[in-house]
């Protein structure tokens, strides 16, 4: 049987605004404080997270702690083997680490971690496209672990998460919009952009544009209109899950 109207023979059945399948596990590591495994279709990521006694010398004296992120590719996450990250400068990678750090630092109240500081580590394990937007989520869901076993173990007393996140990718491939984009559709797109929200459906951050030629501010809105709702989606899923 052919595919429906809009659902594009690569897309896997998939329809034009629907996600791939979202799994999630948390508690995944032994030693981490927190953590999880994410997989977005064949897009995998494994966040912990580590809690350092200690803060950087611009929150040393104010009553509350910090939070940074790291992100990193493992060799055989791509078809062809990539060199390990040794390069501290790759700025693609501290890109997605500081988009990362600060959705974190919206989502918790760090004022619970009084002198401490939260290192949450993204290592994206197989990538299909959408990894920082996966590494989000992954990345909540691993804070989710960490609070719940401090709040049951009495070392919080109240739940520091203020929001949870749900992110998604959505892209113009030819003149379709599509939600949540495979390698093979990022690669064509367009335009693409990022969309990460709270679970109040507010927008936290967006990233990304147009790819070699403009589009209309009505587009990108459109765009973006499908972002969020996509990323409310899998929050969604994502939620059910913890």
């Amino acid at each position: 049987m052919p595919p429906l109207p809009n659902q594009p023979a690569d897309r896997q059945g998939r329809a034009l605004l629907e996600a791939r399948p979202l799994v999630v596990e948390r508690g995944v590591s032994r030693y981490a404080e927190g953590s999880a495994r994410l997989r977005l279709g064949h897009t995998e990521i494994l966040a912990t997270v580590s809690i350092e006694a200690k803060v950087p010398p611009h929150v040393r004296g104010k009553r509350e702690g910090w939070l940074m992120a790291e992100y990193s590719m493992l060799p055989r996450s791509t078809q062809d083997r990539m060199n390990r990250e040794r390069n501290l400068q790759n700025g693609r990678r501290h890109e997605i680490q500081r988009l990362l750090g600060r959705v974190f630092r919206v989502a918790l109240d760090l004022s619970h971690f009084r002198n401490q500081t939260l290192i949450i580590d993204c290592d994206v394990l197989e990538a299909d496209g959408g990894t920082r937007v996966a590494s989000v989520m992954a990345g909540y869901a691993a804070l989710h672990d960490l609070c719940d076993r401090q709040v049951k173990a009495g070392t919080l007393t109240d739940w520091p998460i203020r929001s949870p996140l749900g992110a998604v990718s959505v892209g113009l491939v030819g003149s379709d919009i599509r939600l949540d984009l495979d390698y093979s559709e990022d690669a064509r797109a367009r335009a693409d952009l990022n969309v990460i929200v709270t679970g109040e459906g507010k927008v936290v951050e967006v990233q990304g544009g147009a790819e070699g030629e403009a589009i209309a501010p009505d587009l990108y809105i459109e765009l973006l209109r499908a972002g969020v709702g996509g990323a409310g989606t899998l929050l969604a899923s994502l939620q059910r899950q913890l």
